[in-house]
């Protein structure tokens, strides 16, 4: 699946554009800074998609900080948790994305795990889920 780079899943509270006071940011390592989208929650393994807004990228400082306040005002954020990634983002931000995460087991979810964004969702499956579902 390519290169081993790095993810970040962290937490974001108090921002001022977030009605619900808490969400989840999703950083995926793409050279200079993260692709990042904006998630309403952790999707279920092998479960429904959950909504994944892209937003503006995010430095790469990000994926090694436990904790934080963030830049302009904008609330704090904490690591949910992280890791590393095989895979290659697209070079078109609107194609679909889909990587492997290592290092999901720290939330109780199996280690490799597939993710998948398209269609601003974003879903999590098992490599057995995907196989079975590609019927191999």
């Amino acid at each position: 699946m390519g290169n081993q780079l790095r993810y970040a899943l962290l937490e974001h509270f108090g921002a001022p554009d977030d009605p619900e006071g808490r969400h989840l940011d999703l950083l995926l390592e793409d050279g200079d800074s993260c692709r990042s989208w904006r998630l309403e929650a952790i999707p279920r393994l092998n479960g429904s998609a959950v909504r994944a807004t892209p937003i503006a990228p995010h430095r790469l400082v990000w994926l090694e900080r436990e904790a934080a306040v963030v830049s302009g005002n904008r609330g704090w954020a904490r690591r949910v948790v992280a890791g590393t990634m095989r895979g290659r983002l697209p070079g078109d931000a609107d194609q679909p994305v889909r990587v492997e995460l290592e290092g999901m087991a720290v939330i109780g979810l199996t280690d490799p795990v597939i993710l998948e964004i398209a269609a601003e969702r974003c879903s999590m499956r098992s490599p057995d889920d995907c196989h079975a579902a590609q019927g191999t």
